[in-house]
């Protein structure tokens, strides 16, 4: 069912490629039953899962049993006294894992992600927020929602372009939920992700229009050396630059789309200096044949 606050993608399964020959059918199934084994000893943890320590191990647990390297950094919640706003593109429902893996967040995604097959169990046991875009109506309690874990000092990560694309420079940026942070006098954190193979970029993990999750999983399964990048940005913050949340939707879309990080000099706002914390590699296991929405 379309609501208003439904965005067109042009995006179609037909823009997910492979950029690398696929891996041995012998490697397919060895990649299929360990995931299947991953998501069965994940889901037996039930409520437990929304702890932050468990909730990272279970999601780098499934990206190493796909054989998915994370290139990220930590932490992404900016500190301070609130959580963060960590606003991220959307390509795949591997961004969850990702992000998850990096930095354990409330997630925020639109209510479709919880029927997702695997995917949606484990979102509703890590403890994800829904967002029912057929009901207008609710877009201020979401907002409302949001600012209140803000302001709790619980981070939230939010996918702004309402759909998913097939690369990071697709798309921009809804503007309700940065009003949250604004309200919260919250920082908002951008976040690119890109998805490589062998340093090749690869649009093979992108879930896109009428795709299927099973049709998506296959692709993944026999993606080689598949690699997904995390690039935290500068934070912006809101409330020392007067932003309301046009203005800051459209600088957090430059720096998270465009791949440019936002500074005082490119019109992000910044506070004291040695305010933005440097990137801090993620620790990942090593994989074992490869290197390893809202």
């Amino acid at each position: 069912m379309n609501g208003p606050w439904d965005v067109h993608s042009d995006c179609t399964p037909d823009c997910a490629a492979h950029a690398l020959p696929r891996v041995p059918a012998t490697r397919i199934a060895r990649r299929g039953a360990a995931f299947a084994r991953t998501v069965r000893r994940a889901l037996t943890d039930g409520e437990r899962m929304a702890e932050p320590g468990r909730l990272r191990t279970h999601a780098r647990g499934l990206l190493d049993a796909l054989d998915i390297r994370v290139d990220g950094v930590a932490p992404l919640a900016a500190g301070g006294g609130t959580g963060t706003l960590v606003v991220v593109n959307h390509i795949s429902w591997l961004d969850i894992l990702a992000l998850l893996a990096v930095e354990p967040v409330t997630l925020l995604a639109k209510r479709e992600v919880g029927g997702w097959p695997v995917v949606g169990g484990l979102a509703r046991r890590a403890g994800t927020h829904f967002i029912d875009r057929t009901h207008p109506r609710r877009l201020p309690h979401t907002v409302r929602e949001v600012s209140e874990l803000l302001a709790a000092g619980r981070s939230v990560a939010v996918f702004p372009q309402a759909t998913t694309w097939c690369t990071a420079e697709a798309g921009t940026f809804r503007r309700a939920t940065f009003q949250a942070a604004i309200d919260a006098g919250a920082p908002v954190r951008p976040v690119t992700l890109d998805y490589r193979q062998q340093g090749l970029p690869s649009t093979v993990a992108a879930f896109c229009g009428e795709d299927t999750f099973a049709g998506s999983l296959r692709r993944v399964l026999a993606a080689r050396a598949l690699t997904v990048g995390v690039t935290a940005h500068p934070v912006l913050w809101p409330l020392d630059a007067g932003l309301d949340r046009r203005e800051l939707a459209a600088r957090a879309a430059r720096a998270a789309l465009g791949g440019r990080p936002v500074t005082a000099a490119t019109g992000g706002a910044a506070r004291p200096a040695g305010s933005l914390r440097p990137a801090v590699p993620v620790p990942h296991a090593p994989p074992r044949d490869t290197p390893a929405h809202v």
